[in-house]
């Protein structure tokens, strides 16, 4: 199964009245492959994991999930998938193992498989000793964990996650990460994880940057490192709509973005100092030096 590609969208769009949450989406994942969808809030990337995992019916394009389509062969393709969705509700009166219990036999397995296969999940994750606690007393990253797990009950071959680590304190994040790699190992699984953190997306095998509703660049992490050259500086000045009116009229810079009251700009390689003299010249015009 290795290389096979397990996920494929093919021209997919989803519209909500005038809005196009999803415009024109294509990407395939094939197993052994992390895939990483980094975008900010409203780019369309948990519309268009809903897509994929078959919440949502698209208003164009097609899905497949390993062989079948996502909505002709709806069935057969979510027995493809184990999700983890961004704000992932547990039952927390139940136990660990009583969530497990409930999630597995949804899926339609039996007894006989559900048993040691739980056994066999809360080993990896690390919650062997608490399948006895009750899921509204775990910890948020032992909930993480936990959600984790009842994503992998079915032996799933497509591995969706959105955006898992969200709220979750750097040390938990990590712990998360140690988990997602090794389930590639086999080379059997293919892996599509939103995420708003540079640090997780450079642990992917390929990068999709997503804004407003498309894909707007897709590369290996190292490549997109590479087509980032220059450097990034901070400034703060008030008004600022002017300051970034002239940031962004200056030739060197190439990207400004609002971080609260300050603005990180990107700046062509070594004319960090003159960007500054230049935006610091405002004041002489009678405007504020930033």
């Amino acid at each position: 199964m290795a290389n096979e590609v397990l996920i494929r969208a093919d021209g997919l769009r989803k519209t909500f009245g005038a809005t196009h949450a999803v415009d024109d989406v294509s990407l395939e994942v094939a197993a052994g492959e992390i895939y990483g969808l980094v975008g900010p809030d409203g780019a369309g990337k948990t519309t268009l994991l809903r897509l994929l995992v078959g919440a949502l019916l698209p208003s164009a394009g097609d899905v497949w999930l390993g062989q079948y389509h996502a909505v002709r062969q709806a069935e057969l393709a979510r027995e493809q998938i184990g999700y983890l969705a961004q704000r992932f509700a547990l039952y927390e009166d139940l136990t660990v193992l009583e969530n497990l219990q409930f999630f597995a036999e949804v899926r339609g397995l039996p007894s006989r498989e559900w048993k040691p296969r739980s056994r066999e999940i809360l080993e990896f994750v690390g919650l062997a000793q608490f399948g006895d606690r009750r899921a509204g007393q775990l910890s948020g990253g032992m909930k993480q964990k936990l959600g984790l797990a009842l994503a992998l009950v079915n032996r799933p071959h497509i591995l969706l996650l959105d955006e898992p680590t969200t709220g979750v304190d750097p040390v938990t994040r990590q712990d998360f990460w140690r988990l997602i790699i090794p389930l590639l190992n086999d080379g059997e699984m293919a892996v599509l994880v939103s995420t708003p953190y540079m640090d997780e997306a450079v642990r992917c095998t390929r990068v999709g940057f997503m804004r407003n509703g498309r894909i707007i660049r897709e590369a290996p992490p190292a490549v997109l490192r590479d087509q980032l050259a220059g450097q990034i500086i901070e400034v703060a000045g008030h008004p600022q709509p002017l300051l970034v009116s002239v940031s962004e009229a200056d030739p060197d810079v190439e990207n400004v973005q609002r971080f609260g009251l300050r603005l990180h700009l990107r700046v062509a390689p070594g004319t960090a100092d003159a960007v500054v003299k230049r935006l610091a010249c405002c004041h002489s015009c009678g405007r504020r030096q930033p």
